[in-house]
């Protein structure tokens, strides 16, 4: 512990130092950033960055990460044209990861374990120190169907809901195993919701990659792209997910919020200590469907996090729609 809090001392010195350099003593502080924390934590530095591809010079520099990390990873379904900034980096899922506990759930509808119109107690968190014990206490709650489950869970972010269907499932493991089996790795899940949130705030996600509950914005973008191309689940199943998600209730300034008023936003956020994230399908009014994972840490505040994802979503739609067939395959 002593060690990560001398890390995060370092970290805040050499982003300060930086900011106030001139920009030839940027390579010295760079340096500095580099020893406390190692240069795969760092966000690429616009001042140093060159991109030869527009949009993603564009992404970049939207995404600057001198105020706290930022993933980006988008997808253009109908050219498989890409872009990935930091997106091989590890980020907090918070309830981003709620998409994927509700496809395991689906799988196993389709297998027959249980249906939707199964009942399943709602997991009421019950107070508890942090860190007091492996797993935060819950208790039973009222009984609800598995359909409506799954709508307060990703329309509403509903915590209870979402511990519902984990606890159904078998927990984390068993939806490790099912994105194991689905092919996509760089992603996990060690907690459920309820002790995620209250042990929430250990680690400053701008300045420390904690592994836990964490996953790649280009594995989110292979996950949801993957359950809208029907790659896992079956029609029925992806309705469930992909309804629920278009008709999410968090995060209007998020994804949605710079979006023209003829655009579907299907999408699915996430919130803890000091990072924001929302991931899901953009889709035109013409047809064209974009899958976007954006991952934001620092920035001060959650209006500024929030006010950087509903910038970036709006540049890779404008991106997209603009480019047409003409493109190069850019990452960084």
């Amino acid at each position: 512990m002593k060690r990560s809090v001398f890390r995060q001392v370092a970290t805040a010195l050499a982003f300060a130092a930086a900011l106030v350099a001139p920009a030839h003593a940027r390579d010295g502080f760079e340096s500095a950033f580099d020893q406390a924390l190692g240069t795969d934590l760092r966000a690429p530095p616009s001042f140093k960055a060159v991109y030869s591809d527009p949009l993603v010079r564009t992404i970049a520099q939207i995404a600057d990460g001198e105020r706290g990390r930022i993933g980006v990873a988008a997808l253009d379904l109908s050219t498989g044209r890409e872009i990935s900034i930091l997106g091989d980096q590890r980020f907090p899922m918070a309830s981003t990861s709620k998409i994927a506990i509700a496809a395991t759930f689906l799988e196993g509808v389709e297998k027959g374990r249980w249906s939707l119109t199964s009942e399943f107690p709602l997991m009421v968190p019950v107070r508890s120190e942090k860190y007091s014990s492996r797993v935060a206490p819950v208790r039973p709650g009222d009984y609800m169907q598995a359909i409506d489950l799954i709508e307060m869970m990703i329309t509403r972010s509903s915590n209870p809901a979402t511990d519902a269907l984990l606890a159904v499932v078998g927990g984390p493991q068993a939806v490790n195993d099912w994105v194991r089996r689905a092919g996509i790795k760089e992603f996990r899940i060690d907690r459920d919701i309820a002790t995620l949130v209250r042990d929430d705030g250990e680690f400053d996600p701008a300045t420390h990659i904690d592994q836990r509950d964490s996953a790649t914005p280009r594995a989110m973008i292979e996950l949801i792209s993957g359950l809208y191309n029907g790659r896992w689940l079956n029609a029925q199943s992806r309705s469930v997910i992909l309804g629920a998600m278009e008709r999410c209730r968090t995060g209007k300034r998020r994804i949605p919020a710079l979006m023209p008023a003829d655009v579907t936003v299907a999408h699915k956020t996430g919130s803890l200590n000091n990072t924001s994230s929302d991931v899901g399908i953009i889709r035109t009014a013409d047809g064209q469907a974009f899958a976007v994972a954006i991952y934001v840490t620092g920035q001060g505040t959650r209006l500024n996090r929030e006010a950087k994802i509903a910038s970036i979503a709006r540049a890779i739609y404008d991106g997209y729609k603009g480019e047409g067939s003409d493109w190069v395959n850019a990452r960084y």
